[in-house]
């Protein structure tokens, strides 16, 4: 494959997993509103797995467009919003933990089609950690930009 087509090709697949991911989270923002029912249980548990899959494509095809392709690591690590942009990502990451611990552990219930039992308490802290997410995610974005276009370029 030529280098051309690599290159729009992994920033499409970048783009469409990045889309993916900031959805994933709206779509489960959306859902914590909703009364807790056994759907939303079971749609979020879904939910988190597109959102697990689109952050590790994100997180692969993003280093391989910075090392292997695009402007090379040179660039980008001279970059003040690219290593703002990883270091968001990272805590977007560890902001994703908590909600993700506790989607995993409803498995058995919904397995059982039985609602799983959550504090409203809880449900609060994980409303509250993916909202900072997607401000993170917004964030994130604002520093894609940022370093397309050259602005804090250190090297």
């Amino acid at each position: 494959m030529s280098g051309l087509v690599t290159n729009w090709l992994m920033a499409f697949l970048h783009h469409l997993a990045a889309f993916a991911l900031f959805t994933a989270l709206a779509y489960e923002f959306i859902l914590l509103r909703q009364p807790f029912s056994l759907q939303t249980a079971q749609s979020l548990l879904k939910t988190d797995q597109i959102y697990g899959i689109s952050a590790v494509t994100i997180l692969v095809i993003g280093f391989g467009r910075a090392l292997h392709f695009e402007k090379g690591d040179a660039y980008y690590f001279h970059s003040l919003p690219f290593i703002v942009k990883i270091s968001l990502f990272a805590l977007v990451g560890i902001l994703s933990i908590y909600p993700t611990v506790k989607f995993l552990s409803w498995r058995s219930s919904l397995k059982q089609q039985q609602l799983p039992q959550v504090s409203a308490t809880t449900l609060n802290i994980i409303r509250r950690l993916i909202h900072l997410e997607l401000a993170a995610v917004i964030a994130i974005m604002l520093c894609a930009a940022m370093m397309a276009k050259g602005i804090g370029y250190f090297g």
